[in-house]
C-alpha cells in the first residue's frame, strides 16, 4: 500500500530537480555574453558591473556587455573582441560596452554599441564592422562616431574647473538678469568659438583622428566624415562636426606591445580565463 505513495514522491523529487536545472541553464543563457577579452595592459583596471559589483581585471580577463571600464591615471588596456576588433584604451578613461553581439552565423544579429564617457581610445574595425558597419556606433559626450572600415583615435577634453566656474557664474548672472526684481547686471561677453590651433591649449571637446579609412561623426547640428589623416573637432551637441587642418595635440602613446597584432581569436567568443578576478561589493 506504501509502494503507490512513494512512487508519487519520488516522480514529485524528480519533476522538482529537473525544473531547477532547466531553471540554471536558463538562469546561463541570460547571463550577460562574452564581448572580449584584455590582452595588453599596462596598469590597474576595473570593470564596473550594473549591478554595482566592480571587479578587477587582468591579462585574459573577460569583457561582457554592459561592463563599464575604466582605467587608472598609468593605464592601457587592450580589449580584443570576439569578431578580432580591437579597443585600446588611453589612461583615465571611462569607456562601457552598452551593447556587443557576434555570431558569424548570424549578421542579423550584430551589435555593437559602445559610449566613451571620459578620456580617450583607439578603435580598429573588426569583422562586425567590415560586414555591418551600420552596426557600430560609438556614443560621447559630444557627438556619435560612425564608422566605414577604419582605424581612428577618439580623444575628449574635458573643461577645466575653472571654465566650468564661470560657465556657471555666467549662467547664474543670466538667470538674475532675468528676474525685474534682481538688481541690474551688467551684460557678460562670451569670446566667440574658434577652433583649437596645436600651439595652443585645446578647448574641451571631442577631438577625432582617422588613421585608415573613414568616419562620420553626428549630432544633433550635423554630420561630417573624416578620412585617413584628417583630424576632426567639436565641442558639444550644439556645434556641428569641423574639420582641423592639422593634429590640434592629440597625443596616444601606448607601450610599444600595444601596436602588435595580437592574432586572431575565435568567432565564437574568447576561451574562458584561468585566472580569478577580485569582485569588490
Amino acid at each position: 500500500m506504501l509502494q503507490p505513495k512513494n512512487s508519487t514522491v519520488l516522480k514529485t523529487l524528480f519533476r522538482g530537480l529537473l525544473l531547477l536545472a532547466l531553471c540554471g541553464m536558463a538562469g546561463a543563457s541570460w547571463a550577460a555574453q562574452v564581448a572580449g577579452t584584455i590582452v595588453q595592459l599596462s596598469g590597474p583596471l576595473l570593470a564596473k558591473k550594473a549591478d554595482g559589483v566592480v571587479r578587477i581585471l587582468s591579462m585574459r580577463s573577460e569583457v561582457e556587455s554592459g561592463d563599464t571600464l575604466v582605467t587608472e591615471k598609468n593605464t592601457y588596456a587592450m580589449v580584443k573582441f570576439i569578431d578580432n576588433s580591437e579597443i585600446t584604451l588611453k589612461p583615465s578613461t571611462t569607456f562601457k560596452v552598452e551593447n556587443f553581439s557576434y555570431d558569424a552565423g548570424k549578421p542579423d544579429g550584430d551589435s555593437a554599441s559602445f559610449n566613451l564617457v571620459k578620456g580617450g581610445l583607439r578603435s580598429v574595425t573588426g569583422l562586425l564592422g567590415k560586414r555591418n558597419k551600420e552596426k557600430f556606433a560609438m556614443k560621447t559626450p559630444s557627438a556619435t562616431i560612425g564608422i566605414r572600415g577604419t582605424t581612428f583615435i577618439a580623444d575628449i577634453v574635458e573643461p577645466s574647473a575653472e571654465a566650468v566656474a564661470a560657465r556657471m557664474a555666467y549662467n547664474l548672472a543670466s538667470t538674475a538678469a532675468l528676474d525685474p526684481t534682481a538688481a541690474p547686471v551688467q551684460p557678460l561677453m562670451l569670446a566667440q568659438l574658434t577652433l583649437p590651433s596645436p600651439t595652443a591649449a585645446r578647448p574641451p571637446g571631442l577631438y577625432v583622428q582617422v588613421l585608415d579609412g573613414l568616419i562620420h561623426v553626428t549630432n544633433p547640428s550635423g554630420t561630417s566624415n573624416f578620412s585617413t589623416g584628417q583630424f576632426g573637432f567639436t565641442p558639444n551637441l550644439r556645434v556641428p562636426p569641423a574639420p582641423l587642418p592639422a593634429n590640434p595635440g592629440i597625443q596616444f602613446a601606448p607601450p610599444p606591445a600595444f601596436n602588435q597584432s595580437t592574432g586572431p581569436s575565435s568567432s565564437t567568443g574568447p576561451s574562458k580565463s584561468n585566472t580569478v578576478d577580485c569582485e569588490v561589493r
